[in-house]
C-alpha cells in the first residue's frame, strides 16, 4: 500500500493508522473474541481450491462453482469472512498453506493422519468413498478385473494411494498413472488411454451422469473418508468456521446445499 503524506502527522495519528493497517492484514487474522463467532471481522480471504472437480468445484461463466464453493461462501458469510478463490493444482494446495501462501483450502480434501501432520482441518463436511470408473463397454466390472490395465489417478488424492495399495496387492498389475486434475484423467479415459480411473465416488458418478452413457460406475470402493478445509496449523478461522458449519448442519442449509449439487439427499449429515 502507497500512502502520500500532506504537512505533519501527529504521532498518535500514526499509531492510529498503523493499527487499522494491522487488523486489515490477510492471513489467519480473526475477529475479536466474543464477536459471535464473527471471526474474521469482514476480511477478505485466500481459498485455495482446484477448480476442475465438478460438483464440488468447476467453473461456470468464467466464475467458480460448486458444493465446496457454496458451503464456503455460507461459512463466510456467518463466520466474518468473504472467500476469494484461487485456482490451484491439488497437491500444491496443502505445501501452500503450509507457507501461509493461503488462508485455506476447499477442495474436497479427505482428512488424512499424514495431512493432519501438515495442517488444521474443520470437522467434517461430507462422507465419501473411492470408485471404479470404466467406459461403459468395459470387461472390467471390479477392481479384480483390472490385470495388467492402466489406472489413472489425480496426484496428491487419496485415489491415488487406493490405487498403489491395489498394486501393492497385485490387484493392479499394470501401470498407475497420476495426473494433475481429474479431468485430465477423465479425458484420457474417454479417449482410450486409461483402462479406468479410481476417484472419489461423487466426482466419478457425476462425471458419468454427464458422459451420455459412455462411462459408467462400476465399483463402489468403501474407504469411510470423510472432506475437510484445510487451514493452515494455528489459525484463528478454525474455530469460527466450526461454528458456521455446525450452524450450516443444523439449520437444513447444508442439507440443501448437498441436495442441490449431488443431486439427492443426504443419508446422513457428517
Amino acid at each position: 500500500m502507497r500512502i502520500r503524506w500532506f504537512g505533519s502527522i501527529s504521532v498518535a495519528l500514526v499509531l492510529a493508522i498503523a493499527l487499522v493497517l494491522t487488523g486489515c492484514g490477510g492471513g489467519a487474522g480473526g475477529g475479536e473474541e466474543g464477536s459471535g463467532g464473527g471471526g474474521a471481522g469482514g476480511e477478505q480471504i485466500t481459498v485455495a481450491s482446484d477448480i476442475a472437480y465438478p460438483p464440488f468445484e468447476f467453473e461456470k461463466n468464467g466464475e467458480p462453482v460448486g458444493f465446496d464453493i457454496e458451503l464456503m461462501r455460507e461459512i463466510g458469510k456467518r463466520a466474518g469472512f468473504t472467500p476469494e478463490f484461487q485456482n490451484v493444482t491439488f497437491d500444491g494446495i496443502i505445501p501452500g498453506l503450509g507457507n501461509n501462501l493461503y488462508d485455506a483450502g476447499a477442495s474436497a480434501f479427505t482428512i488424512t493422519e499424514e495431512r493432519e501432520k501438515k495442517v488444521d482441518f474443520s470437522d467434517p463436511y461430507f462422507n465419501a468413498d473411492q470408485s471404479l470408473l470404466v467406459r461403459s463397454d468395459s470387461p472390467i466390472k471390479s477392481v479384480d478385473d483390472i490385470a495388467d490395465g492402466t489406472v489413472g489417478v489425480q496426484l496428491g488424492t487419496t485415489g491415488e494411494l487406493k490405487a498403489k495399495e491395489f498394486k501393492d496387492q497385485g490387484k493392479i498389475t499394470g501401470e498407475v498413472r497420476t495426473f494433475d486434475t481429474i479431468t485430465d484423467a477423465f479425458s484420457a479415459l474417454e479417449n482410450g488411454q486409461l483402462d479406468a480411473v479410481i476417484n472419489d465416488l461423487p466426482v466419478s458418478l457425476d462425471k458419468a451422469n454427464q458422459s451420455d452413457g459412455t462411462l459408467e460406475v462400476v465399483e463402489n470402493i468403501p474407504t469411510g473418508e470423510q472432506y475437510g478445509i484445510a487451514f493452515p496449523e494455528g489459525s484463528d478461522l478454525l474455530e469460527p468456521a466450526n461454528k458456521a458449519l455446525e450452524q450450516i448442519k443444523k439449520d437444513g442449509t447444508y442439507a440443501k446445499i448437498y441436495e442441490k449439487w449431488i443431486g439427492k439427499k443426504p443419508e446422513e449429515i457428517p
